[in-house]
Order: structure tokens, then C-alpha cells, then sequence
């Protein structure tokens, strides 16, 4: 009993010390798509300022590929001691619900840390469509389903499910035209080619200030701090309308509770950081952190959301 006893207070000692003198050598976030996307610009971003926090280094890895699923399939069979981290997207719920077999489980194999922001969509769409807001917009697919077309980045991608469950919650039929990327889509809309589109404000603010598209609204519940006076989707006309991007960490599963708690702080202290807010907004993104139970029970959502929507849409893995 006493060396039960011996043995049970020096783990927990061991635990303590650990997260204590965490880190104790660099800790990686894998990135599962390319340089200069948006997963890697926010990891970049966080990571100098988590590395000033945490005092050690704080380096990130790409590792592209299969639609993020390598890096994050790296990461769920990496040791279970905080070193390892999953810059985690809202492409990586899409996944589970496009494929029958996954070598990990999103909720399973990882430990939420937090988010780190969202990303808003704008709803716009082409000068020629003669609808000067989202339920004009309504009014005119209504008038004429499946004539108005909207593109995406492709199969799964959130302007595809942010415009299906559009469809689904305003009761229209607007068409799916699906692009090799975000660029390839927004360019179709300014020429004219598609008449509307959900886009990141990167992609899409330049086309609106040159005036070759029209803003109607945001994805998001609040307005956003990126755009202030564009008024949401939900006040627009379709009540309960929320979809946007996000990007946020994970960990293996099995790592300390503490050295959880430690990256969690961290990333709540560096993304409120003045300077931190007003760069993620400047790249289109709002700010948004929260403890690990609440960032478990978000990918949850996101995940239940994600396999309806994928369900209603018929859509398949290429």
C-alpha cells in the first residue's frame, strides 16, 4: 500500500514538475497545408509570440497534403507530452464526413487547446445580379431556382457548405460550380462567369473596393471587426445563419492537464495582445480563444454540422 502510495505521489510530482519547467525543448505545430495559406500565416503569427510567452522556441512544420489529413494523422501518433501540436482547420472536420476510414479520430486521439480565431465569409456577389441584398437575393432565387449559379473551392470546401446551408436554411436552389481554388472562383465572379460566392475578405475586399462586386453580408452570428457596418446573413433575412472558417490547436491525446492548461493560457495571453488583435484583422480574421472543454465541445459541432451538410449535398471525396 505504501509503495502504491509512493508510486501514485511521484507520478503526480513528476506531472507538476513537468508542466512547471514546460518546455524544456521546442515545441513543433504541424501544419497540414502549404507555405502562405492561411493555416500557415496564423500558425507563423502565433507562434512568435507563444515562443516569447512560453520561453522556447516555437517552430512550424508544413507537412501538405491529402487535405490536411497527413499532418494531422503525424500529430495523433506523436508523443503525448505537449512537444507536438496540430495547428487544427475547419477543413480537418470535413474529413470524418467524406471518408468511411480515417487512420485517427478528431475527438479520440486529440486534446483540444483552444481556438485562436475565425474566419469570416462574406456573401457577395456580381454587380449584374439585381439584388442589392440578402433577401432580394432570396427573392430572386426563389423567382428562379437553379438559375443562379455559386462557386467554391471545391468539394467540401467552406464556400461549398457555407452556400448548401444557405440553400437549406433560405429554402432556394442555387447552383454548385466548383473551382480548382479560392482565386479561380472569386475571379469567376468578377468577370461575370458566377453570380455569387462566400469568400475570405482577403480574397474578396480588393474586388469589392474596385468595385467589381457587390457585399451583401457576413457568415458570422456578430457583425465582424473586419468589416463593422456589413450587416450578418442572420439579420439579413435568414435567422440562425452561421458558418465561417477557423483555426485552432490540438494536441495527442494524453497530454497533461497542466501542460494543457499552460498552451492554453498562452495562446489566450498572445492572441488578446493589442498589437496580435489588430494583425489577425488586417488579415481578415477575428480573434477568438476559449478553455479546451469549450473548444472540445466546438469541434463537436462543427463535425455534427459538417456530416449534415455533406450528407444533404451529396457530396463524395474526389
Amino acid at each position: 500500500m505504501l509503495m502504491r502510495w509512493c508510486l501514485a505521489a511521484g507520478l503526480a510530482l513528476s506531472c507538476a514538475v513537468s508542466a512547471q519547467t514546460f518546455p524544456l525543448k521546442p515545441v513543433r505545430i504541424l501544419v497540414g497545408f502549404s507555405a502562405g495559406g492561411g493555416t500557415d500565416v496564423t500558425a507563423r503569427m502565433l507562434a512568435q509570440k507563444l515562443s516569447e510567452y512560453l520561453g522556447g522556441s516555437v517552430i512550424v512544420e508544413n507537412r501538405p497534403g491529402s487535405g490536411g489529413m497527413i499532418a494531422t494523422e503525424a500529430v495523433a501518433k506523436s508523443p503525448a507530452d505537449g512537444y507536438t501540436l496540430l495547428m487544427v482547420a475547419a477543413a480537418d472536420v470535413v474529413q470524418p464526413a467524406l471518408r468511411a476510414k480515417l487512420a485517427y479520430d478528431l475527438e479520440r486521439d486529440f486534446a483540444p487547446i483552444s481556438n485562436v480565431v475565425i474566419v469570416p465569409f462574406a456573401l457577395v456577389s456580381h454587380p449584374s445580379v439585381p439584388a442589392k441584398n440578402v433577401k432580394e437575393l432570396i427573392a430572386l432565387a426563389r423567382a428562379k431556382p437553379g438559375r443562379l449559379n455559386y462557386a467554391s473551392s471545391g468539394i467540401g470546401s467552406s464556400a461549398h457548405l457555407s452556400n448548401e446551408l444557405f440553400n437549406s436554411m433560405a429554402k432556394v436552389s442555387i447552383t454548385h460550380v466548383p473551382y480548382k481554388g479560392v482565386a479561380e472562383g472569386v475571379t469567376a465572379l468578377a468577370s461575370g462567369q458566377i453570380e455569387m460566392i462566400f469568400g475570405s475578405f482577403p480574397a474578396t475586399l480588393p474586388l469589392y473596393e474596385a468595385r467589381k462586386i457587390r457585399m451583401l453580408a457576413v457568415s458570422t452570428l456578430k457583425r465582424t471587426s473586419v468589416m463593422p457596418s456589413l450587416p450578418t446573413v442572420d439579420e439579413s433575412g435568414v435567422p440562425g445563419y452561421e458558418r465561417y472558417g477557423w483555426y485552432g490547436v490540438i494536441a495527442p491525446a494524453g497530454v497533461n492537464k497542466d501542460v494543457i492548461g499552460k498552451l492554453n493560457a498562452g495562446i489566450i495571453k498572445v492572441v488578446g495582445m493589442p498589437d496580435m488583435r489588430d494583425l489577425f484583422v488586417r488579415q481578415g480574421l477575428d480573434p477568438q480563444t476559449n478553455t479546451p472543454e469549450q473548444f472540445a465541445a466546438f469541434i463537436h459541432s462543427e463535425l455534427v454540422q459538417t456530416a449534415k451538410l455533406i450528407k444533404a449535398s451529396g457530396a463524395q471525396a474526389n
